[in-house]
């Protein structure tokens, strides 16, 4: 595996100089090489972009990093969010007319959380008003008899009738978006956003089981083990309690046996990173023994899928996946966000230096 410090300062610098961070502030969702663009700016993506850099800047102490995650929030709380409606629409309107205006509850989890460390890096009190707003937002409007519905059609916001892909149904994923809930009552000491969580972590321990497979289409299930490992991540706030420290230790299971299967068919660089992400912190938690072999193998997967190459708009990034052994045109921010994390810690790790902590997991 690369140095981890070389590792980290070329994805640094595809985050700052690729053109994946639009002058606005907004964060494509990926870059397709084989077209030579970017996908459209997503909210959700842009969210995750805020804790990234901001993780990078912990790292090198370079405020060029901070500058970056700020100009992000920024533009979710001055562009993205809808004042009126109350709410993060999925992907910017300015990216070109929709047929469907909708709005994600996992997608507003993950940009809540994003302001919410916008704000602990900078005390700017807009990144903390949007946060709460969209928090109670999220509340009021996703949860209704009892289940967190995943997507709204706008502006009435409608539940959309669920569907059979994971994205489009309720589902123990959503936990890691309901992370935001927890956070916010860290952050206020309102108890309605800790039973919110309380209540999404219930749900999300009831349903977990049968979330995998999912799928007879093996592809489809790697695409699940991504999702699953968003549980993981959920619990994490709750891995005192033996029920959710006894399923956290048993999903780290059936992923890395799932992974391991389905990977030389497809292989994801997310679910590497979140499985290697998952073991760290479980083992700094004292929930669970880290497997080194099995870490080490992880974090070696992971770096693989790092791009070198003259191309400014993709060297340092990190590719989303390859089928059959054949590289995918896509370079992930979020994938390049996980696995730079993953390795870090895993680095750390193998320096005895290693702190991780659940408030900052990308």
């Amino acid at each position: 595996m690369a140095n981890t410090n070389n590792l980290l300062e070329a994805a640094g610098r595809w985050f700052l100089r690729s053109g994946i961070q639009e002058p606005g502030g907004g964060v494509a969702r990926y870059y397709r090489s084989d077209l030579g663009k970017n996908a459209p700016v997503s909210t959700e993506i842009t969210g995750y972009a805020v804790r990234a850099l901001l993780f990078l800047h912990e790292r090198t102490g370079l405020a060029e990093y901070q500058d970056a995650a700020l100009r992000a929030a920024r533009f979710l709380t001055r562009t993205a969010w809808d004042r009126k409606l109350e709410t993060f629409p999925f992907e910017h309107s300015s990216n070109g007319d929709r047929s469907r205006a909708l709005a994600y509850f996992f997608d507003c989890g993950i940009i809540v959380r994003g302001l919410l460390a916008a704000w602990h890096a900078s005390e700017e009190p807009e990144f903390r008003d949007t946060a709460i707003a969209a928090g109670r937002a999220m509340m009021h409007d996703f949860q209704q008899g009892g289940a967190i519905h995943p997507i709204l059609a706008l502006p009435a916001k409608q539940p959309l009738a669920h569907e059979a892909r994971w994205s489009a149904s309720p589902g123990c994923y959503q936990l890691k978006s309901a992370m935001a809930w927890q956070e916010l009552f860290e952050a206020t000491g309102e108890m309605e956003f800790f039973r919110a969580y309380e209540s999404a972590v219930a749900a999300a321990l009831a349903s977990e089981y049968d979330f995998l497979p999912g799928e007879t289409n093996r592809e489809k299930v790697m695409d699940r083990l991504h999702a699953y490992a968003y549980f993981l991540e959920g619990l994490s706030p709750m891995l005192h309690r033996s029920d959710c420290a006894h399923a956290f230790r048993e999903g780290i299971g059936r992923v890395a046996a799932y992974l391991g299967e389905i990977a030389p068919l497809f292989a994801r660089s997310d679910v590497y990173a979140q499985l290697l992400r998952a073991r760290l912190l479980g083992e700094a938690l004292g929930v669970i023994p880290l497997d080194h072999a099995a870490a080490a193998q992880e974090a070696d997967q992971a770096a693989a899928f790092q791009l070198s190459a003259e191309d400014p708009r993709v060297v340092g990034g990190f590719l989303f996946g390859r089928k059959c052994g054949e590289a995918m045109p896509f370079v992930n921010p979020v994938s390049t966000a996980f696995c730079v994390q993953a390795l870090a810690w895993w680095d750390d790790r193998k320096n005895n230096t290693l702190q991780a902590r659940r408030q900052l997991l990308i």
